[in-house]
């Protein structure tokens, strides 16, 4: 997935209310840009950070800057961007590149499910012997050890409330699949944060129990694009 706009280096002064950071552009001027994470962002925002932002001349959107990367500066980046990551596999889906799910035909996002849930991808094929697969996206930035990727980084009612709803798509026969996509370049190995979010890690060790597919891919990231690049260890 490429940026649409080319992305523009600044300095981290604060991030706040969740969607809101204070960046110091090269230039020196200090604005105002789009924080497109709800989570905690452990570790990652920093006063002083060096960041990525993406420019925009839309008339519709009050903010002109959006935070797209962190950089780690050693060669490292964090994409930081959750809304990206269902577009990231989805091109990787398309192109065939993620081993398992290759098979499939169609891929159709956002499809209802569950209890007033929706599902990032429901995929099928045209063999009546391939059961259809509910794939969903979890976009993971937290390291706390080095190499290790962690999720979730704050309590998430909404991701335990999905692994409910997968663990039923199990329960039906149909292939459930849970795929954390790691927007780091930087981590070898993947856990889920059980400390952080005792209750998700409960439900997430039950359901390993059970017929649901767990899959982790890292990115390769740049300031021009981010892409899904390989399987990590669970």
């Amino acid at each position: 997935m490429r940026f649409q706009t080319p992305l523009i280096p600044a300095r981290l002064i604060r991030r706040y209310k969740r969607f809101l950071a204070d960046i110091e552009l090269e230039d020196g001027s200090k604005v105002t840009a789009h924080c497109p994470n709800p989570g905690s962002m452990l570790g990652l925002s920093q006063p002083g950070t060096k960041i990525w932002v993406e420019p925009n001349n839309d008339w519709r959107k009050k903010l002109k800057y959006g935070w797209q990367l962190v950089d780690h500066e050693n060669g490292h980046f964090t994409g930081i961007n959750t809304v990206l990551a269902n577009k990231i596999v989805k091109e990787a889906l398309i192109a065939k590149q993620l081993k398992g799910l290759d098979i499939y035909s169609t891929c159709r996002p956002e499809v209802k499910y569950g209890v007033n849930s929706r599902i990032d991808f429901l995929l099928t094929c045209s063999s009546n012997n391939v059961p259809d697969a509910y794939v969903e996206i979890k976009s993971v930035t937290l390291m706390r050890q080095s190499g290790l990727a962690e999720f979730p980084d704050s309590i998430t009612d909404r991701g335990l409330k999905h692994l409910r709803d997968l663990s039923k798509v199990a329960k039906l026969g149909k292939r459930a699949v849970l795929l954390f996509l790691v927007q780091r370049s930087d981590c070898a190995a993947f856990a889920v944060a059980s400390d952080i979010d005792p209750a998700y890690g409960k439900a997430y060790l039950e359901l390993k129990q059970q017929a649901i597919e767990i899959m982790v891919y890292s990115c390769d990231l740049s300031p021009y694009a981010i892409e899904v690049d390989k399987k990590l260890l669970i």
